[in-house]
This record gives structure tokens, sequence and C-alpha cells, in this order.
């Protein structure tokens, strides 16, 4: 979330609770990037199963309004093609609001990752072996 340049956030037609968490989601984004104009997709999923819809087009564009993103109802089982258009068009979103940056670089919170046990491991036993054969 720290570093995004943009979201997606996918919820089923059919399952009105993955719609209902999206704006609380969307609150917590913007506490951390409270100025921040970051690109939004919102997408609905499995706009094939018509007969089993709990969450309308017409709420979903209004929620996508509201967050001021961009709405697409796609079938991720019956046409991938909307789901590839769909980031196809958040990229170009991307593209746009990222040509504004001047050549700043972008920078972010620096969080320092620990070390892999496996990798410490590693590379005690290289050094073990390196030291041996020079002996």
């Amino acid at each position: 979330i720290y570093w995004a340049d943009g979201f997606v956030f996918v919820y089923s037609i059919t399952d009105y609770e993955s719609f209902r968490v999206l704006r609380p989601l969307h609150q917590h984004i913007r506490r951390i990037h409270p100025n921040a104009n970051i690109p939004l997709l919102l997408m609905a999923n499995k706009g094939d199963l018509l007969r089993a819809r709990q969450v309308s087009s017409k709420e979903g564009l209004q929620l996508a309004g509201e967050l001021s993103g961009t709405y697409c109802e796609v079938s991720a089982r019956e046409n991938c093609e909307g789901v590839h258009e769909a980031f196809q068009q958040l990229c170009q979103e991307l593209s746009r609001s990222s040509g504004g940056c001047n050549g700043e670089k972008r920078r972010g919170l620096h969080l320092v990752r620990p070390k892999s046990p496996n990798m410490q491991d590693l590379k005690r036993r290289l050094k073990q072996a390196l030291t041996s054969k020079g002996k």
C-alpha cells in the first residue's frame, strides 16, 4: 500500500460482503496517502453469474464515482480479455499520472527486511568451505 502507483479493487457481484469491505479499504488507503491522487480500478468480477447477482452495476458505478475510480464489470471465467482491457486502462492512467513527476526520484518508506536464516546459513557454510580450502 505504501509504494502503490495504483490500486485494483476486485469484488464478486455474487458476494455483497466482498463489495461492502471496499469503502473501509479505501479509507485506510486515504489515511496512508491523504493528498495523493492514485488511480483506482474497481473491478466487478463474475459477470457471468447474473442470476446470483447481489451487487448491481449501478451500485458499482456509484462507488467508483465516490472513490474517484474507474469501473468495469468482467467475467474472468468466460472472457479474460475483459480483465486484460481493464488492466490496460489502469496502466494508461498510471502513465498519464506519473508523467508529471518532472524526473524526480520517487521516495517511499524504506523498511529493512530481515535476512533469511537460510541465506545466512548458506553464507556461513560458503565462508567455512573457502577458509578450509585455503589451509
